[in-house]
């Protein structure tokens, strides 16, 4: 930061606890997540943007592939798609003071948000809150496949932060920055490219993987 303005803003912070099936969760979930992810970044955005558009600098939101695609429960999602959606309405109102809004989409990393002991917790912390008959109609059986879809899930993340990290260098150091970065392989070869199929195609592929309730 410097008396012409702010070149750089890059906005990172998140969290996804508390994650579980939708029917098993509280409005205060969502809230606790969307508060994070989403109305934190737009206040932050928005009380600097007198100062990017002074410098016409650049403005770096990092979203999610579950930006993109959407298969499990909880505000993460939706926080993700919202950060997608005031992108792409800022960059648009930013272009004539010449303020660049790019976003990153990463891929699964290995992260505290990724983190499948925590995770693992929030799941059954959630389920121990059930009414009891949300737990005889999903069953015991879910919540146990619900982790290991978890488990699976975690040996293809990725350790490779600079993954990240070189989209962010990119997009606030480049003369011509991308609108959108993808990064990890399975942010390019997976979950963008699940995000143009139509929607009974992609709900079929990940139905394969889903857990099944009793219900």
């Amino acid at each position: 930061i410097s008396s012409p303005g702010l070149w750089g803003l890059v906005n990172n912070a998140g969290i996804a606890i508390p994650t579980a099936p939708n029917e098993w969760l509280t409005k205060e979930d969502f809230v606790k997540v969307l508060n994070v992810n989403l109305v934190g970044l737009v206040e932050v955005t928005l009380s600097l943007l007198p100062l990017l558009r002074r410098a016409r600098g650049r403005v770096v939101n990092v979203a999610s592939v579950m930006g993109r695609v959407s298969f499990f429960g909880g505000g993460y999602c939706p926080s993700k798609y919202g950060v997608e959606a005031f992108s792409d309405s800022l960059r648009l109102e930013m272009r004539n003071f010449g303020v660049k809004v790019c976003v990153i989409e990463p891929g699964y990393f290995k992260t505290m948000i990724s983190n499948v002991e925590n995770l693992e917790k929030n799941f059954h912390d959630s389920w121990k809150k059930l009414p009891e008959e949300i737990k005889t109609s999903y069953g015991e059986g879910y919540l146990r496949q619900f982790v290991a879809m978890l488990k699976l899930l975690q040996k293809t993340y990725s350790s490779d932060l600079s993954l990240v990290t070189n989209c962010m260098e990119h997009a606030l150091t480049s003369l011509h920055p991308r609108s959108r970065y993808s990064a990890g392989w399975d942010a390019k070869l997976l979950y963008i490219p699940l995000s143009y199929l139509p929607s009974a195609l992609s709900d079929a592929l990940f139905a394969a993987f889903y857990p099944k309730s009793v219900g």
